[in-house]
């Protein structure tokens, strides 16, 4: 018997083929060779799938250029009901942060230029005047996220000597990061107290030596305690700390500046009211429920912040133009705070109605039924995500989707053009439509469409 890869075609004929010349003339030439290299490997390797005429061929060439050429950071439809989803990116940009991105991305800024003196600046007073307004701190300033806003306050305020940090505050984040293991990488040395459901004040008080440079409150913002528990607020540890002569840094995460409490989201403190409580610096994410960009904030007094910006580590995690136009243009909806629910896209999606959320999905429904698919809607929960919240239950709904394999309708909906991610409940997928900007229902149905009728 013949074996089939002897009559492999040469890499130089399958170049000449029609459909691969046309592939050379859209795409660079070394790539193209690359997957005719590719595709021929696969044949060999795989002799009974290889490509049988010159359709095949090129058809399987064609289809390694794609995957040369597609990105790995893609747009995707966020059908979930997770409004910060941290694998999807957490927070979407509001039309005015994207332009002011894109402002300072065209051309030159003063990114670091003093426009009035004529000479170099500094990228740390972005912003800075923008945060002590809207949240009451003396000064502030934005380095690359919240976990970087810890190690660097950390090693600012407390390298070479000891924080103390509740033994129910020792959370684990996103990716498997643990705080304790972050704060372990800034030079000081943990001084866990208290136990897993209850610290009191006297904890703190008891563990204060000459060795102490910081207590370290964490705002448990992924999670919840209930039953027999308690816990020692910022507020009452700063006289604490006042009194030892120690700073108090409080990780407070989420990133909130508006109380979201009439639309039925209680317990999390603003961002004015965490540096009210009177700790030295207040760290928070700029991407969370603050609506902006990836970004860590600093709150605080001058000193500890002027100390925190002066360290060599603050280069380190300095942030970009994009990310301080972005935040800065996110930061001055905040001065009208019914221009920031209405402009800033969590906030919009969080504090949608549910009966317009159900109204969207019935129309989605009806859309996708006049296309041939069998769609129907659910009332759901949707959740804030993001480490923020989290016990709340938003009500939602979801266009459900009635299908033979819902796994393989899955798969074929993240592998669109535009990548629809939903989830999978009782055999059937829900696309939860709170988490859909309803700029994008027209996208929506054209990627549900396109993925289940190609």
């Amino acid at each position: 018997m013949t074996d089939v890869r002897r009559s492999l075609p040469a890499i130089g004929t399958l170049l000449e083929y029609g459909g691969v010349r046309q592939l050379l003339a859209d795409a660079p030439r070394e790539l193209v060779t690359s997957a005719v290299r590719r595709a021929v490997e696969q044949a060999r390797h795989n002799p009974a799938a290889a490509p049988k005429d010159e359709t095949g061929w090129v058809h399987a060439i064609a289809t390694e250029v794609d995957a040369a050429l597609e990105r790995s950071l893609r747009p995707v439809i966020n059908a979930t009901g997770v409004v910060l989803h941290t694998n999807l990116g957490r927070a979407p940009l509001a039309m005015q942060a994207l332009t002011a991105a894109q402002d300072v991305a065209a051309g030159y800024s003063t990114l670091e230029y003093d426009l009035a003196a004529g000479m170099r600046g500094s990228r740390h007073r972005h912003c800075a005047k923008l945060l002590a307004e809207l949240t009451g701190a003396e000064d502030a300033f934005v380095v690359n996220n919240c976990a970087a806003a810890l190690v660097l306050g950390l090693n600012t305020l407390a390298d070479g000597r000891d924080v103390i940090i509740s033994r129910g505050e020792l959370v684990e984040i996103g990716g498997s990061f643990r705080v304790p293991s972050i704060m372990a990488k800034s030079g000081a040395t943990l001084v866990e107290v208290g136990t897993t459901n209850r610290t009191h004040a006297a904890d703190y008080q008891a563990a204060i030596t000459p060795r102490t440079a910081a207590i370290v409150s964490v705002h448990r913002s992924n999670f919840a305690i209930e039953g027999f528990v308690s816990s020692v607020s910022p507020s009452a540890l700063a006289p604490i700390a006042k009194a030892a002569g120690i700073s108090l840094i409080h990780d407070f995460g989420s990133g909130l500046m508006l109380d979201l409490s009439a639309w039925g989201l209680k317990g999390e403190p603003t961002a004015a009211d965490a540096v009210s409580a009177g700790s030295a610096v207040v760290l928070m994410s700029g991407d969370k429920l603050l609506g902006g960009p990836q970004s860590g904030i600093v709150l605080g007094t001058r000193a500890a912040v002027s100390a925190m910006r002066e360290n060599p580590l603050a280069r380190a995690l300095r942030v970009d133009k994009l990310t301080l136009g972005a935040l800065e243009a996110t930061l001055e909806l905040y001065r009208d705070p019914a221009v920031a629910v209405r402009e800033v896209p969590i906030l919009r999606m969080i504090t949608a109605t549910a009966d317009a959320v159900a109204a969207r999905a019935a129309a989605l429904a009806a859309r996708l039924t006049a296309a041939g698919i069998a769609a129907t809607v659910v009332s759901t929960d949707a959740t804030v995500g993001g480490g923020a919240f989290p016990t709340a239950r938003i009500p939602s709904s979801a266009v459900v989707l009635t299908v033979a394999n819902a796994d393989s309708t899955d798969a074929a909906l993240r592998a669109w053009r535009i990548p629809v991610v939903g989830r999978i409940a009782d055999r059937r997928i829900l696309l939860d439509v709170r988490t859909v900007p309803d700029a994008h229902d027209d996208l929506l149905v054209s990627a549900v469409t396109g993925a289940l009728t190609r």
